[in-house]
Order: C-alpha cells, then sequence, then structure tokens
C-alpha cells in the first residue's frame, strides 16, 4: 500500500517567533516517511504507515524572511502560486497589527478547500487572524500575555476580536477546521495533537522516541492562572 502524501505549508510572516514555527513543523516532519526510513530497527509494518510530507514555506513575495531570531528563512513559493495544500501551519508574529499583503485572501480562499485538512494557528498568529472575520463565532485559543494586554487595554471589546469564543484555560483547541495554541511551546502540543488524529499510533510512538518529548494535553493547563479574572 502506498504511503499517505502530505502537502504542508508554513506561512513565513515577518516578525513571526521562530519557534512558533520551527518547533511544530519539525516535530510533526518527524512523523514522516523520510525519518523512518532512517531507523534500521523500526518494522516495516510501522514505516508503510508513515506519511510522506512535503512541506511549502510561503510568503508574500520570494524575499528572505526574518523570524524573531535564528537565519533568514526562504519562502519557496508565494501566495498566487502555492500548490494545494492538506495543512497550512501560521506561527505567531510580534507585530499583530499587520497583515501581510495577500495573507488574508489566501488563507480564506484555502478554508474553503475542501482538501485542507486544518488551519494550525501557533500562539498570536489567531489574533492577526481575527481581524479578517475568519474566527468569528469559533472558539480559539492564543497566547495569554497577548490575552491579558489587549483585555486590559479594552481592545478585546472591539469589532476585531470580541466575536471570537477565546479560550484562556486550555493549551490548545479545535474547532473544526481551525486549531490553535496557546503561547510558543503549545504549539508542540498542538502539532502532536494533529499527528494523534491523523496518524497510526505506531507512528506517534515513533515520533515522541525520536524527539523524547512527551505531549501535554490540552488541559490541565498550568498556565491558566495568567488569564485568571480576566473577561475574555
Amino acid at each position: 500500500m502506498s504511503a499517505q502524501v502530505l502537502n504542508l505549508g508554513l506561512i513565513l510572516i515577518p516578525g513571526y517567533q521562530w519557534l512558533d514555527g520551527a518547533g511544530p513543523v519539525d516535530y510533526l516532519n518527524n512523523h514522516s516517511n523520510a525519518l523512518a526510513s532512517l531507523l534500521r530497527t523500526l518494522p516495516k509494518s510501522t514505516y508503510d504507515k508513515a506519511p510522506i510530507m512535503k512541506w511549502h514555506y510561503i510568503s508574500s513575495d520570494l524575499t528572505p524572511v526574518q523570524a524573531t531570531s535564528g537565519p533568514l528563512q526562504l519562502p519557496s513559493c508565494t501566495y498566487a502560486d502555492c500548490p494545494p495544500l492538506d495543512c497550512i501551519f501560521i506561527p505567531g508574529p510580534t507585530d499583530i497589527l499587520s497583515i501581510p499583503k495577500g495573507f488574508t485572501e489566501f488563507i480564506k480562499t484555502r478554508l474553503e478547500d475542501p482538501k485542507l485538512i486544518a488551519l494550525l494557528m501557533i500562539c498570536t498568529a489567531s489574533l492577526l487572524i481575527a481581524p479578517t472575520g475568519i474566527l468569528d463565532g469559533r472558539e480559539v485559543a492564543s497566547n495569554k500575555l497577548a490575552l491579558r494586554d489587549l483585555a486590559a487595554a479594552g481592545l478585546l471589546d472591539n469589532d476585531n476580536y470580541k466575536k471570537v469564543k477565546w479560550v484562556g484555560n486550555k493549551r490548545f483547541t479545535v474547532d473544526g477546521k481551525l486549531w490553535s495554541s496557546a503561547g510558543i511551546t503549545a504549539g508542540l502540543d498542538l502539532a502532536a495533537e494533529f499527528a494523534r488524529v491523523h496518524f497510526a499510533k505506531e507512528i506517534g510512538v515513533m515520533a515522541q522516541e525520536i524527539a523524547e518529548y512527551k505531549p501535554n494535553p490540552a488541559d490541565p493547563d498550568p498556565f491558566a492562572y495568567i488569564l485568571e479574572g480576566v473577561k475574555l
């Protein structure tokens, strides 16, 4: 039986938190056929269940993008010529007010594509997307410190954010195709949950052992205290 082929995209937003992108992408890639092929002790029955992953790095144009740290990131395609995707990762930017050119149209169009399995928003990515209206009426997690600051400034009550059902006591949440995580490292748990739902159990065990990482559940969230007393 041929291995499942997945086309996965990471959107390179200028000034995104590097671990928001690198963490979930690298962890999910640990479930891939390419990684499984390197493990000599892995049974063939397990190897055959590992999906083939084709990664695409997307931006407004092909200009290198600087994250909060690390080397310049090179886009492999643009919003205009990106191939069909099964899954899209969006890392959280430091500037949630500057929506990249072509970004909103790209996300709206891809969400309408029945091929798309999930849109994964890590950290402040959900705050970037909220003003587009895509998240209205949906349960969404985000960076708790950012939510607390927006609430303190009275901004969660404006039209950009007030229609979203912000979740403050979970590391991640899933509402249909919309998958979202709280701050930075919660993106690893979001990727792990996606893998748990969509990949064979043996592949999930393989990925955890490669990373020597035990995923956290959505709750209890040890950082829920950050939003205690905050009206979301």
